[in-house]
């Protein structure tokens, strides 16, 4: 019976220490770039777009699909760095424990 009552405490733990992490993605924000800096963005790493930067030189008539390629490429630059940082903080939260393949915890 103690068991089920220390492992009722971890979980508890866990869900306070997650709905902390959650709370602490909604305030970090990473950085994508595209184009060699000409496109840049922030957004939160819960996904919210903050900001958007455009070189000048990109707006052009003539540079419109390059320009909206490199808004998307900033895009998922940014996604990918927020995705491994979320990887980060859940497996120092988690202390490494290893989920089954394709589980995610509640994001």
């Amino acid at each position: 019976m103690r068991d089920i009552m220390g492992m009722m405490k971890q979980v508890q733990d866990m869900q306070s220490k997650m709905q902390a992490l959650q709370a602490e993605l909604e305030k970090v924000e990473v950085e994508g770039v595209s184009g060699g800096g000409l496109v840049s963005l922030r957004m939160t790493a819960k996904g919210e777009m903050k900001a958007l930067t455009i070189d000048p030189s990109l707006l052009r008539g003539e540079e419109k699909e390059i320009l909206e390629d490199l808004v998307i490429a900033a895009h998922n630059d940014a996604r990918g760095k927020s995705e491994r940082l979320m990887q980060e903080r859940m497996g120092a939260l988690t202390g490494g424990l290893s989920l089954p393949p394709g589980m995610k915890l509640p994001f």
